[in-house]
C-alpha cells in the first residue's frame, strides 16, 4: 500500500475517532477558555516554529495565517520569533515551540536558562512529521521531518523515540482528548502520560510541557478532530501560564 493511501486511510480513521470524541464532549459545557479573550487581556505568546502556521509555504500572508494561528490569536497576543536567543525570549514568559528548525547551541543554552528562570514552554517535538509539504526533502524551508534538538530534551532528562508504527493515535492534552498522527514516545524523569506522548517537567523555576507530535496542529487535514485539538492546546497553555 502506498504512503498516500496509508495517509488517506489514516485520515479516515481520524474522522471516526474525532466523531466519537465529539460525541463524548456533547454533554460537557464549553469551558470559558474556549471563548475569545478581549484584546486588552490577551497575554503575550511567543511562537517559534518551522511549520507553516504564520505563513504558507509560498511565504504569502494573503491567507491570514493557519487556522491554528487564528485560534491562538483569539486567546493570546502572538509574537513570532525566529530563534531562541536571549533578546527574542525576553519578549515574553510563555513560549509555544512547534517543530522548530534546529537552533544554534548558544540559543539552546539561552532557552534552558530562560525556562529555569521562570519561563513556560509548550514544545511540540515530532520525531516523524507527516505534515504535507510541496517542498522536496532537503529544502531548508521545508518543515523539519524530525525534531532535531534532542540534546535539549536530554538536558531536561527526556528521551524522544520515533514510533514503532506510523498511524493515527488518540491521546489527551490539557485534560481534553486529541488525535495525533504517528506520534513518538517520551521517556525520562518528568511526569509522562501513560501513552508516552506528553511529558510535563519542572525545570528550575519554570515549566515545560513536551508533546511528541506536531501533526495535531495540522487542523486543515484533520477534519473534525482539528477544533478539538486546538481547544486542548488552549487548555495546556492556560495551565502553563
Amino acid at each position: 500500500m502506498t504512503r498516500a493511501r496509508l495517509r488517506a486511510l489514516g485520515l479516515a480513521v481520524v474522522c471516526l475517532v474525532a466523531a466519537a470524541l465529539a460525541f463524548a464532549q456533547l454533554r460537557r459545557p464549553a469551558p470559558s477558555a474556549q471563548r475569545p479573550a478581549p484584546s486588552a487581556q490577551r497575554p503575550v505568546l511567543l511562537l517559534l516554529t518551522g511549520l507553516p502556521l504564520v505563513f504558507g509555504e509560498d511565504f504569502s500572508v494573503k491567507g491570514g495565517g493557519s487556522p491554528a494561528l487564528t485560534a491562538l490569536q483569539s486567546r493570546y497576543r502572538v509574537v513570532p520569533i525566529s530563534v531562541a536567543s536571549p533578546a527574542e525570549l525576553a519578549k515574553g514568559r510563555l513560549l509555544l515551540m512547534a517543530q522548530p528548525f534546529a537552533q544554534p547551541p548558544e540559543d539552546l543554552v539561552a532557552l534552558d536558562q530562560w525556562v529555569r528562570g521562570g519561563g513556560r514552554v509548550l514544545l511540540f517535538a515530532d520525531p516523524l512529521l507527516e505534515w504535507p509539504s510541496r517542498r522536496p526533502l532537503g529544502d531548508p524551508s521545508r518543515p523539519p521531518v524530525m525534531f532535531t534538538d534532542t540534546g535539549l530534551l536530554g538536558h531536561w532528562e527526556l528521551r524522544l523515540d520515533a514510533p514503532d508504527q506510523p498511524g493515527v493515535k488518540p491521546s489527551s492534552l490539557g485534560h481534553r482528548p486529541i488525535v495525533t498522527v504517528s506520534p513518538g514516545s517520551l521517556h525520562g524523569g518528568c511526569r509522562i502520560s501513560a501513552d508516552g506522548i506528553v511529558a510535563r517537567c519542572r525545570i528550575g523555576r519554570g515549566r515545560a510541557t513536551v508533546v511528541a507530535d506536531a501533526d495535531l496542529l495540522d487542523t486543515e487535514n484533520l477534519g473534525n478532530a482539528g477544533p478539538g485539538n486546538l481547544e486542548a492546546v488552549w487548555q495546556e497553555l492556560d495551565a502553563l501560564k
